[in-house]
């Protein structure tokens, strides 16, 4: 199997691929880059002309953003289950949700955080419309079961839930019942638990240095 390895923060994303990757509960290698003059190296800009983490590489090839690398993942190793077949019509719920969460979602609550303004004026012009309604379409997204698709947990629910527990920590997502119960079913993951834990101490490691 070609080497996968997480480029990576305790302070960043780089905390849903790693849940990801307990999920899978495949091999693989950390490294860890502080913020400032690490991320924004030419070997690490060869890899992210952001300079940023989360990064994976998996041999030759390299993926970022949080949500491509948990479905790339999930696809790389499909005997894992944590994505529906691709002839199944819940594929579209994933990936609906899946890019739902890492678009208007990820938008909506950034700009409640930041007091963006975002009214009945210019969220027809605004991929994520107003904060309202992105919130009320996501927890519609919850009624179907206790994941997003259904009675499978997946790459989605990682990236989503990740979403909606960090919203709520952030208070940029209020705390409705679907919300609050969804994200505790998440974080009581024997994968989660194991990922956080090893994000935690890493933290302490890293704020030691």
């Amino acid at each position: 199997m070609q080497e996968l390895t997480l480029y990576t923060n305790p302070n960043s994303r780089g905390r849903v691929v790693r849940w990801m990757l307990e999920e899978l509960n495949v091999p693989y290698q950390l490294k860890v880059l502080a913020y400032g003059p690490a991320m924004k190296s030419k070997a690490f800009l060869a890899l992210n002309p952001m300079g940023k983490v989360p990064v994976l590489t998996h041999g030759d090839v390299v993926v970022t953003e949080a949500a491509a690398i948990c479905a790339y993942l999930a696809d790389q190793f499909a005997d894992k289950g944590l994505a529906p077949k691709p002839d199944s019509p819940e594929r579209a719920t994933y990936y609906r949700w899946l890019f739902f969460a890492a678009g208007p979602f990820e938008m909506a609550t950034s700009a409640k955080a930041y007091d963006w303004r975002i009214d009945d004026d210019n969220s027809p012009a605004i991929g994520c419309g107003t904060y309202q309604s992105t919130v009320d379409a996501l927890e519609t997204a919850l009624t179907k079961g206790p994941y997003l698709c259904g009675e499978q947990f997946t790459a989605a629910d990682i990236y989503v839930g990740s979403q909606i527990i960090w919203a709520m920590m952030f208070k940029t997502l209020d705390e409705r019942p679907a919300f609050k119960a969804y994200a505790d079913r998440l974080q009581a993951r024997e994968a989660f638990i194991r990922a956080n834990d090893l994000d935690d101490q890493l933290e302490q490691e890293v704020s030691k240095v």
